[in-house]
């Protein structure tokens, strides 16, 4: 089995997982050593900073607790556990962190009470707990709704205020207060654990600080995208694999924790998950997108996410994404991070390299870790102490730019990421020629049409989604013969950058798509999948990230913008570009019924490629 990260949605580790029950009360003397004030600088390339002398690191007590709060329209009973360091009481008191498991895990995972750990060992109240419907938690799976899950979560802030008592009648009466039942709290978490910080934040502006890793802006786009900018509101492709293994994760509970809490079982659709997002999962199964559907789904899926109630959320926040990362993609954390600053909400993000997907879920070396926590060795946790040095602690330290991004071209660890003002624009244009070209001119476009059709049956790969979490092999991407178009450079005569979501413009015909544009069923219309390869000199494609970009066309008689997932990749000198358009992909459901394509090119009307190149 393999060493990693415990907090990602799915996998043999989560599945497999054995609840460890907590004793009463243990103390242990943390691994990890105090945190330091940090001087970040803002250079394009970014040293590897060197952490204070530590202290003598204290120790800590857990205990595990029990509350029963009010979540929605159900009451629900949350297992948590509490790090206290010596010497904290109510003569000296410590800000709290606060914290619960990615999807299928629990307080206990190896992850989430590494958080605790890691914290108090720092000198901060920790307060780790199993989500609703994970661990020993009760109530259904919600998906982080900020009416159940966030209001679990405010209930527990209620808790580290002082103002409510756990079930055995524990006080917190030793976490540093801003006011009257006002509490200096942070959070961080990955993944599920992402995105009940946003929620909780929502509902409870007592939140002071958010650090959430690798979660999502919009379900509706994370299971079901549609890449077409300015779309209408209807599904894209679905990412059946994804969706269903947390479907499978969640329903298969039983298996993996016996004697659940009854009110974990929904009597009125599937076993542990809320009817609305049974729902869900069964239209998106199902193939067919009616518009009643349509709206019903799209509606609930964005209930529960970040981009339905970012308008609320004050709290500073930090943003870690990952580069590698097919369920999540970097656009995810840039659609927050522009509403956040755009509204006046201190935000900062970083693109780390790990993320869920990819065969990359542990961090690379230097990277980031939370289920070991290194904080003051990695360049990122710098960046999360810092972050909660400020806002936590009210040290007047510099939390560091508004954007840094790992590079993997980059050997030297404390180098590897650089940091700038903005996400880096769009500055090179290239042209999809006739013959099959890529060029950086209009009048190099050759004119020309080229063909392809799709299959009843998926006929290209980019990933298996669940491989990386299993550890089983995962063959190469692939497209075949006929199912796809491909344009492509000349060998690059120096080292390209690209750092940023690339954008094509399109204009595709479609007799078939063309004769159900009116359908009032969304499956109908035409789907494509737009990606890029970086092709080395012996003539070996790689699929970067293993990223594609479902579309489902909004009109087949007008030209539509593709806004393709943000990458971070070096195209080496002697290395081509190439873009592609394919008919399908495995890992998605695709389109209904065989449609045949054709992209026409002139010079004065072609396709165009837009990348964001740093140099």
């Amino acid at each position: 089995m393999t060493d990693r990260p415990r907090y990602l949605p799915v996998g043999s580790r989560v599945v497999l997982c054995v609840e460890v029950l907590v004793s009463r009360r243990r103390t242990r003397a943390p691994r990890i050593r105090s945190l330091s004030a940090l001087a970040l600088g803002t250079a394009l390339t970014v040293p590897l900073l060197t952490a204070a002398p530590a202290p003598t690191a204290g120790q800590y007590t857990v205990t595990a607790l029990r509350f029963t709060v009010q979540a929605g329209d159900r009451t629900c009973a949350i297992d948590a556990d509490l790090y206290r360091p010596a010497g904290v009481d109510g003569a000296h008191r410590a800000p709290a962190v606060l914290a619960t498991n990615g999807f299928g895990g629990s307080k206990s995972d190896g992850t989430t009470d590494a958080i605790g750990k890691a914290f108090a060992a720092r000198g901060y109240v920790g307060l780790v707990y199993s989500g609703l419907g994970f661990g020993r938690s009760g109530c259904l799976i919600s998906l982080d709704d900020p009416r159940a899950d966030g209001a679990a979560a405010s209930r527990l802030v209620d808790f580290l205020a002082g103002t409510r008592a756990a079930d055995d009648g524990t006080k917190a009466d030793f976490v540093t207060q801003d006011g009257e039942g006002d509490p200096r709290v942070g959070m961080i978490g990955a993944s599920y654990g992402g995105a009940v910080q946003l929620a909780t934040a929502s509902v409870d502006h007592r939140v002071d600080a958010l650090v959430p890793l690798v979660t999502w802006n919009d379900l509706a786009y994370s299971l079901t995208p549609n890449n077409a900018l300015g779309a209408p509101a209807v599904p894209g492709a679905f990412k059946w694999q994804w969706t269903n293994g947390f479907y499978l994760v969640g329903e298969g509970q039983p298996l993996t924790v016996p004697n659940l809490d009854p009110s974990r079982v929904n009597s009125l659709g599937c076993l542990h998950f809320v009817t609305r997002a049974c729902e869900t999962i069964r239209t998106l199964n199902s193939g067919r997108y009616p518009a009643d559907r349509t709206r019903r789904l799209l509606a609930y899926a964005r209930s529960v996410s970040p981009v339905s109630y970012l308008g609320k959320v004050k709290a500073p926040t930090l943003l870690v994404q990952g580069q590698a990362d097919s369920l999540f993609n970097l656009n995810e954390a840039t659609a927050t991070y522009r509403t956040l600053t755009a509204q006046g909400t201190e935000a900062r993000m970083i693109w780390q390299s790990w993320g869920h997907s990819g065969g990359t879920t542990t961090p690379a070396p230097g990277e980031f870790d939370l289920a070991k926590g290194n904080l003051e060795t990695s360049y990122v946790g710098r960046r999360v102490l810092a972050w909660f040095d400020r806002h936590l602690l009210r040290h007047p330290v510099d939390t560091g730019p508004a954007f840094a991004y790992y590079r993997d071209w980059i050997t030297d660890p404390g180098r590897a990421y650089a940091t700038a003002a903005h996400v880096p624009a769009l500055t090179e244009t290239l042209y999809l020629s006739g013959d099959g070209t890529l060029v950086d001119s209009r009048t190099k476009v050759a004119r020309g049409s080229r063909s392809y059709t799709n299959w009843p049956t998926p006929t290209s790969h980019s990933e298996s989604s669940l491989a990386g979490q299993f550890g089983v092999p995962d063959p190469g991407p692939y497209d075949t013969q006929g199912t796809y178009l491909a344009w492509t450079t000349g060998p690059l005569t120096a080292p390209v950058d690209v750092v940023g979501a690339p954008r094509a413009t399109l204009r595709v015909t479609s007799p078939e798509a063309a004769r159900v544009r009116g359908s009032g069923d969304a499956a109908d219309k035409l789907v494509l999948f737009a990606k890029l390869y970086d092709v080395a000199p012996d003539g070996t494609q790689t699929l970067v990230r293993r990223l594609v970009a479902p579309v489902r066309v909004p009109d087949v008689t007008k030209r539509f913008s593709v806004s393709l997932p943000g990458i971070v990749h070096r195209y080496e000198a002697g290395h081509r570009l190439r873009f592609v358009v394919a008919a399908s992909d495995d890992a998605y459901f695709g389109n209904r019924g065989t449609k045949r394509v054709t992209i026409s090119s002139t010079p004065e009307d072609t396709g165009v490629l837009r990348l964001p190149v740093v140099r």
